[in-house]
């Protein structure tokens, strides 16, 4: 399933129409290159999952927690910073992909080996009339 985003005033109904999408699926791995706009989608995602104050994108952090009323937990992870997959069971991941809580991950890359055999993977590629193309594989 792809979702088209056009401009930034698209986000709120692309968050919409991906959470339309998604079913049961509680992992999601955002690939695609620097500044495709994976970040910019998950916090709008977030806000569309009722989450009210969205802190940015976890660089440094390398994961951000929230909670909603109506999705629960829901943690987003940036792993760009991540130099090995035993920096990543330092902060908890396995237990985190290993819940029923939503997990948003950036650079999934990093931890493929470590991710739930159900794991949606989404890319995000930027195209010639300078649009988002946010593909949900199946």
């Amino acid at each position: 399933m792809e979702i088209l985003l056009k401009d930034l005033e698209d986000l709120k109904r692309g968050a919409q129409d991906f959470l339309n999408q998604i079913e049961d699926k509680r992992v999601f791995a955002f690939k695609g290159q620097m500044g495709a706009g994976k970040t910019t989608f998950i916090l709008s995602l977030l806000k569309a999952m009722g989450v009210k104050e969205v802190e940015g994108s976890p660089t440094y952090s390398l994961v951000n927690s929230y909670s909603s009323y109506v999705y629960g937990k829901i943690h987003h992870f940036d792993l760009y910073r991540l130099e090995s997959e035993d920096e990543a069971y330092d902060i908890g991941i396995e237990e985190m992909l290993y819940s029923d809580e939503y997990c948003m991950i950036e650079w999934p890359e990093k931890i493929v080996s470590l991710l739930p055999e159900n794991t949606c993977w989404v890319s995000i590629v930027l195209n010639d009339s300078n649009e988002r193309v946010l593909t949900i594989e199946e």
